[in-house]
């Protein structure tokens, strides 16, 4: 019995060494959107069998990361409009209500909380560490619904955020967007701070509104990311 979980412990550590790296490679743009993953290649790179990379691509497809085709090659999923404004939606309506709870329970604690990530954030902006800042982002909201007490708020909200992390990752890299998004997180922080919900929620949708022009230049410069169903 004892070996039985050893062998599944050591699974499910190579299963999530194979989706932490995939999923590295797949955000930073590393793996462009329709580039073929051989599972071949990523069980010999790890030294595993082809079971686990399997597991692993079923957690990444999950994640609406990769697109696995019986008997044909598994590819990064390509952007989707369809999917992205969906995505879009639902993580609106719920990061709204998560600012009318946190502008609702907010004390000094709290606000102190919001600071702290922004100061982070500036610390990123000056050494022009994107994927630092991306980390620091998620924490910012995480932050919102916690003072919230709506923690399980952060779990859709990370979920969605996710489906569009290498589109932020496009914006950022090549528009420097981060002192943009670094001053939407003081104004939202600061209408927190007041007390004031619908202050917050409004910088909150503006905020969220910033990708639109980023999604809108890719679609024209670099078509081939896109699904063609999205025309």
């Amino acid at each position: 019995m004892g070996m039985t979980a050893d062998l599944g412990e050591a699974r499910r550590s190579s299963v999530d060494d194979i989706v932490d790296y995939l999923y590295r490679e797949i955000t930073t743009l590393r793996l462009l959107p329709g580039t073929r993953i051989s599972e071949t290649d990523i069980a010999a790179r790890f030294g595993v069998s082809r079971q686990p990379v399997r597991d692993a691509f079923r957690r990444l497809e999950s994640m609406d990361l990769i697109l696995v085709r019986p008997k044909k090659a598994t590819e990064v999923k390509k952007f989707s409009a369809k999917a992205i404004e969906k995505s879009r939606f639902v993580r609106a309506a719920v990061e709204a209500a998560a600012l009318r709870k946190a502008a609702e329970h907010i004390d000094r604690a709290g606000g102190f909380q919001l600071d702290a990530c922004i100061a982070l954030q500036h610390k990123a902006l000056a050494e022009n560490d994107q994927a630092g800042f991306g980390r620091l982002d998620y924490e910012f909201h995480k932050a919102i619904c916690d003072i919230g007490r709506v923690p399980y708020a952060f779990d859709v909200i990370r979920t969605e955020k996710e489906k569009v992390d290498r589109l932020c990752v496009l914006g950022l890299a090549k528009e420097q967007r981060m002192p943009e998004l670094i001053a939407d997180h003081e104004a939202i922080a600061a209408a927190l701070k007041d007390g004031d919900a619908e202050r917050a929620v409004a910088a909150g949708m503006l905020h969220l509104t910033r990708l639109d022009e980023t999604i809108a230049a890719i679609r024209i410069n670099s078509a081939a990311y896109f699904d063609d169903e999205d025309g």
